[in-house]
């Protein structure tokens, strides 16, 4: 299959050890690339990192959190003493070299990006690292946290009351923005390399590709110069909106935004409450007019409050969605693998790990050409002999 990926025969050495690094290279893995992924002789630091399989608490092979970022890739193991001549010896026939080392850290290393790409004028440099490879704070710590809140998002996410700090957002969002951004700069220098034949820096920055994605706080505030407000469970806005959750017969919430100046959804919710006899006044001829039905939204909103805790939640978005109503349950992570669309579409994979089988989130993608399928992730120091016998003897 991999001869079909879009990247196979791409040679990647990856010096990544942290999750925004570590995504880019599954991505690539993913897509057939052979990602040579270096690490010190105890592991990188998501091998540590838990939760770890049952009964192999600090294994390095055992770390679930390495294995979510590192499928289909290879593991060498280097002693710091042999790490610059490994790095080099490997990029001089690599096509990317992966970093995620700030320029404080570069500084130490018996290496360079110039000198690298001196040696290989094709190869593609892509750094992702917090806040860039220039700047004031090029050399600073960053975290999951830290990058929401200095990226702007964070001051978006939390509860109407506004006693209360900003809320985080789970699924280590900062990195896998970042992922996806040096994603797309590695394509293009892809592409130009085509063009000319020679590769680049790609310079990649978690704080911008964090600060440009602030959803409607920037066009709010670069505009009308307006702030927008975080409430619960809702998108921040400059004014507070009605609640968009609501609660079923079996306790699981769905979301259902009333958005009352749009005609035919009104209409669609209205029949759908008769059709339960839970309607009430909202059928009579006052309400076809937008001003009224928004002056009177706290009794609506009552309404259908009513109405959907007099049936379950699947009930409420199956028929919702029936009748063209964009709703749906607020499930939890561990709901996914038993979801019908995704079981339908084979999105969760079964992949063999020292002979066990586990089950990885695959690749949110379809294409007619190719298809990926995750690969297992490396035993620590698994492919160290083979790869670094066959770069003596290139």
């Amino acid at each position: 299959m991999d001869e079909q990926l879009p990247y196979a025969g791409i040679t990647v050495v990856e010096l990544a050890d942290d999750p925004a690094g570590e995504r880019v290279g599954k991505l690539l893995a993913d897509l057939g690339a052979t990602v040579l992924k270096l690490e010190p002789p105890e592991g990188v630091t998501s091998r540590r990192t838990g939760p770890f399989v049952q009964g192999r608490e600090g294994d390095p092979d055992a770390s679930l959190a390495f294995w979510t970022y590192n499928t289909g890739k290879q593991s060498i193991v280097v002693e710091p003493s042999q790490r610059a001549a490994t790095v080099t010896e490997l990029a001089r026939t690599a096509d990317v070299l992966l970093t995620t080392a700030v320029p404080r850290e570069l500084a130490t290393e018996d290496w360079s990006h110039d000198q690298l790409r001196e040696e290989n004028p094709a190869l593609v440099v892509l750094s992702v690292t917090p806040y860039g490879l220039t700047g004031p704070w090029a050399d600073r710590r960053t975290s999951e946290l830290v990058g929401l809140a200095l990226g702007g998002t964070l001051n978006s996410c939390g509860y109407d009351d506004h006693s209360i700090p900003p809320v985080l957002p789970g699924g280590n969002q900062t990195y896998e923005m970042a992922a996806s951004f040096a994603h797309i700069g590695l394509l293009l220098a892809l592409v130009e390399r085509q063009a000319t034949g020679r590769g680049q820096l790609v310079d990649v920055s978690m704080h911008e590709a964090n600060a440009v994605s602030g959803e409607l706080a920037n066009p709010y505030w670069f505009y009308p110069r307006a702030i927008v407000k975080r409430q619960t469970n809702r998108h921040a806005q400059p004014v507070p909106t009605q609640s968009a959750t609501f609660r079923c017969a079996d306790g699981v919430y769905v979301y259902f935004a009333l958005i009352l100046s749009e005609p035919r959804a009104w209409r669609t919710l209205v029949d759908w409450m008769t059709d339960h006899e839970l309607a009430a006044d909202l059928t009579e001829p006052a309400y076809d007019d937008v001003a009224y039905r928004q002056q009177n939204f706290s009794h609506v909103q009552g309404l259908v409050e009513v109405f959907f805790l007099l049936m379950d939640s699947e009930t409420a978005y199956h028929e919702g969605q029936r009748r063209g109503l964009p709703i749906g349950p607020l499930r939890g992570l561990e709901d996914l693998p038993e979801d019908e669309h995704l079981r339908e579409r084979g999105f969760f994979v079964e992949v063999e790990v020292d002979d066990t089988p586990a089950t990885l989130p695959g690749v949110p993608y379809r294409t007619s050409a190719f298809t990926a399928v995750p690969g297992p992730p490396p035993r620590l120091g698994e492919h160290t002999a083979e790869v670094l016998a066959d770069a003596v003897a290139r």
